[in-house]
């Protein structure tokens, strides 16, 4: 059964998607303002979240840019504002879908099933080459040699593989893996690209993490080669 995070403040919206959400077999969570729907997010595994962006305390989309720092759990995103730009800053951040209010039920499930499909076909695995990144267990393989990484180190990985064939500007790196707010060394991009390097390129004699001269870097696609 499909665990669901329903945070929304209004009481009657959040109990008639919790019924319906029940109806359809899903286990539902309720928390009506962000601080307390962030510390559900974090204290249970979810296999998806449905978000108001305005909340109490912590704003809908202050929630998603936390969450996005730790899970790349499927959020749809549940708001009465329709401006573009709330909808392109709630994707920008890792919104999976945005719909506004007023909704129709169907429509919500119908997204929810997309969603949810959607990331029972990309949990397995990440491949480039012989390199192999098991995203359920969090293991990084070479061939059949196991690769030990930090949790940031890991991270940073595991973005470069999901847009590999992309060269990645360094700003946009650190916003998705170190986040909005982080504050410290200028270098800490550089210095974790060659922690990467010294575990997975020099270790098996490969090329995988390349630098884009005045861009970034970028993992390339080896079957487009």
């Amino acid at each position: 059964m499909k665990n669901i995070l329903i945070v929304e403040d209004d009481p009657k919206i959040a109990k008639f998607v919790q019924l319906e959400l029940n109806h359809e077999g899903y286990e539902t969570t309720v928390e009506h303002d962000g601080r307390s729907g962030l510390d559900r997010a974090f204290s249970v595994e979810f296999d998806a979240v449905i978000l108001d962006i305005m909340l109490p305390f912590l704003s809908g989309t202050e929630v998603l840019r936390r969450i996005r720092k730790e899970s790349d759990v499927p959020v749809i995103m549940l708001t009465a504002k329709d401006d573009i730009s709330d909808k392109v800053m709630g994707l920008d951040l890792g919104a999976d879908d945005y719909i506004t209010k007023p909704f129709a039920i169907e429509e919500l499930l119908a997204r929810l099933r997309v969603v949810l499909k959607r990331t029972k076909k990309g949990v397995s695995e990440l491949t480039v080459g012989l390199l192999r990144v098991d995203e359920r267990s969090r293991s990084v393989f070479y061939s059949n040699a196991e690769i030990e990484l930090t949790k940031k180190e890991y991270e940073l990985l595991l973005y470069l593989l999901k847009n590999k064939g992309q060269a990645l500007n360094r700003e946009l790196l650190l916003t998705k893996v170190w986040g909005y707010d982080y504050v410290g060394e200028t270098n800490i991009l550089d210095v974790y690209i060659s922690y990467l390097r010294n575990k997975i390129d020099h270790r098996f004699n490969i090329s995988l993490i390349e630098t884009v001269r005045g861009i970034g870097y970028i993992i390339k696609d080896k079957a487009d080669e």
